[in-house]
């Protein structure tokens, strides 16, 4: 992996074509109060958000977990993050399957404040005055090193006023140009009381549904100016870049179908807009690297020791 042209680069940015893995129409993703975001650019040209960043960092969090073993993928065995368990539950949830990660009110609300204290404990020194995000980071890798891709706010005003707060340096959004609306629809059929009140669930309901046709583009953005400021030294920053780049690829290749009516593929290749010249590393590549990285990480104690913390959650 060329590593040299990362070195300055502030920001890793790619984009990559995609299209229906069947016929034309997709679904994008839709909002209760505004339906599907349509909007038009500066030059005039139709537009839809297909996936909302929010989404599509969600989805990269969940490419290294697999859920029929309810562990960490093989090449990502040994990333630190705290598991939370119950009485009757040895796999309850996690930082990783949390949409707060370690802000979870699972690690830090129960009975169990272990994590809660260590991280009060730790950062103690920030109480007043500006943020000192290397420590933050620091002590982020140490309990769940995946934050420090997708980003973390830890609410609580018992840590540092609730101050605490790591950017996500890893995004992306899918969005569709050119579009065309597809007006639909259908009916939910009572075959056996086609005229029951539906307003309790019975007979016959039309409805209607707006599909779309356009040009697809994925767009990811790595931003390595930020990895740098944590300041956690090489291991950490080649760790964060390869497992970032490992998470676009492995939602490229497995994770686009995004909804029943929105099931994608890749057309072509990932193009490198930022650093020029520069190409992402294929799945297998980045499975390679990923394992000497976590071990070197290991060995330099990043993590915690092991990298799995435990908490026993009991609600209050």
């Amino acid at each position: 992996m060329n590593w040299d042209s990362l070195l300055t680069s502030p920001r890793l940015l790619m984009e990559v074509t995609l299209r229906p893995i069947q016929g034309q129409r997709f679904q994008p993703t839709g909002f209760p109060d505004l339906g599907a975001a349509q909007y038009e650019t500066p030059g005039g040209r139709q537009m839809v958000l297909l996936e909302s960043a929010q989404s599509v960092a969600n989805r990269l969090e969940m490419t290294i977990w697999d859920r029929a073993q309810a562990t960490l993928v093989p090449c990502a065995q040994g990333l630190s993050y705290v598991r939370v368990r119950t009485d009757t539950q040895e796999n309850f949830t996690n930082s990783i399957l949390e949409a707060h990660r370690l802000n979870s009110p699972y690690i830090l609300e129960g009975q169990d404040k272990h994590i809660f204290m260590m991280l009060k404990d730790e950062l103690s020194s920030m109480e007043k005055g500006p943020v000192d995000v290397a420590k933050l980071a620091k002590m982020v890798a140490f309990l769940d090193v995946n934050s420090l891709l997708h980003g973390l706010f830890l609410a609580k005003k018992e840590l540092s006023g609730g101050r605490l707060r790591l950017s996500r340096a890893l995004t992306g959004f899918i969005e569709a140009e050119n579009i065309h609306v597809v007006q639909s629809g259908g009916v939910k059929n009572d075959h056996v009381d086609p005229k029951g009140k539906t307003d309790a669930g019975f007979g016959n309901v039309p409805y209607h549904r707006e599909e779309f046709t356009g040009d697809i583009t994925a767009y990811f953005n790595l931003d390595l100016a930020q990895i740098r400021g944590y300041r956690l030294g090489t291991a950490v920053e080649k760790l964060l870049v390869v497992l970032g780049l490992y998470k676009v690829q492995l939602f490229l290749r497995e994770g686009l179908r995004l909804r029943t009516a929105c099931d994608l593929e890749v057309d072509g290749e990932v193009r490198v807009r930022k650093p020029i010249g520069w190409e992402i590393p294929s799945v297998q590549e980045l499975e390679s690297l990923l394992p000497e990285l976590i071990l070197l990480c290991q060995s330099e104690g990043v993590f915690a020791n092991p990298p799995i913390s435990v908490v026993n959650y009991t609600a209050k």
